[in-house]
């Protein structure tokens, strides 16, 4: 049955407990065939997943490409050396990655991928110096935007830019207060689905992504967005991965705490985090990680920061 429930997944549970969201196949079927209607389709495709199929990201490839008879390359893992071999090989046409497996990638030296002819890259901020190298190594990287509620993808912008049009039959619209609302029939929902996410719209309808409703840290009386301090932090040369939170403080209410992998000092880098931002968005703590935690599909689990700022508050 269309109607009938295909399959329960759960949301990434990043900030709490992961909710199950119920897709039918009807949902998925929109979600494919609006996918191939921007990304095409052709009978020698074969998709690369690395992503984990309990995610829908990861599901949806297999989805998918069983509607149009192509063929996935499964990978039980991400191995940035092995996925490097299959893309350089021409082995994959079509690869669906978060940003962290596609920097690995660059850290491992890929150089060329000859039978791509799409990357899906989302599940998180992309990082500008990200795609800058991915164009000049003639990736074709197309950023994309979607969740578990709206069966994977429902805007993906084109090779190299990062605002994203909504998939054909997905419609957009934003809220008074900045959120982003999707509908269609690849939501798992009848009406508007309010996302949790910022954003905005061009006159010609192209979405941009600010980050999380609930990633807005109001510290001193002031709003900022983790997303705009976690992209400043990410042009110093020596920070690979950052994620921005607001911790309970009695001065600032919420102050603007960063967890970084860097090589650089927490004191270099946050005199590069003031040259970038107006003092208020500046990180009033910076910790140096050896890595971020994440969930299997690539975001950062913010729960598990806030858990750790207050142990090292407890420290102090």
């Amino acid at each position: 049955m269309p109607d009938g429930t295909l399959a329960v997944l759960f949301t990434s549970g990043t900030t709490g407990e992961p909710r199950p969201v119920c897709l039918t196949r009807a949902n998925f079927e929109a979600s494919a065939r609006a996918s191939a209607e921007v990304i095409g389709v052709e009978a020698e495709d074969r998709w690369l997943c690395c992503l984990p199929v309990f995610h829908v990201g990861g599901l949806s490839v297999f989805t998918r490409s069983a509607l149009y008879g192509t063929t996935v390359v499964a990978e039980p893992e991400f191995d940035a050396a092995r996925v490097k071999d299959l893309l350089e090989a021409g082995e994959v046409t079509l690869a669906s990655l978060v940003p962290t497996m596609l920097a690995r990638l660059r850290d491992a030296g890929l150089e060329r991928a000859p039978a791509l002819r799409t990357i899906l890259l989302g599940g998180g901020p992309i990082p500008g110096d990200l795609l800058a190298w991915a164009a000049d190594v003639g990736l074709p990287v197309r950023p994309t935007y979607g969740m578990t509620e709206t069966t994977s993808q429902i805007a993906t912008a084109e090779v190299g830019q990062r605002l994203a049009r909504p998939l054909p039959g997905a419609e957009v619209q934003i809220a008074d207060d900045g959120e982003i609302l999707v509908r269609g029939p690849m939501v798992a929902c009848d009406g508007w689905l309010h996302t949790g996410d910022r954003g905005a719209l061009t006159e010609d309808g192209l979405l941009e992504v600010h980050g999380r409703m609930d990633d807005l840290i109001v510290t001193g009386g002031e709003n900022v967005a983790a997303a705009e301090v976690e992209a400043a932090l990410l042009e110093h040369p020596d920070v690979t991965d950052a994620a921005v939170i607001g911790v309970e403080d009695p001065e600032w209410g919420r102050a603007v705490t960063a967890f970084v992998v860097a090589t650089a000092t927490e004191e270099d880098i946050a005199a590069h985090a003031r040259a970038k931002l107006p003092g208020f968005k500046a990180p009033k703590r910076i910790h140096v990680l050896d890595e971020l935690p994440r969930t299997a599909s690539g975001k950062v689990e913010r729960a598990k920061l806030e858990s750790r700022a207050h142990d090292l508050r407890q420290r102090r």
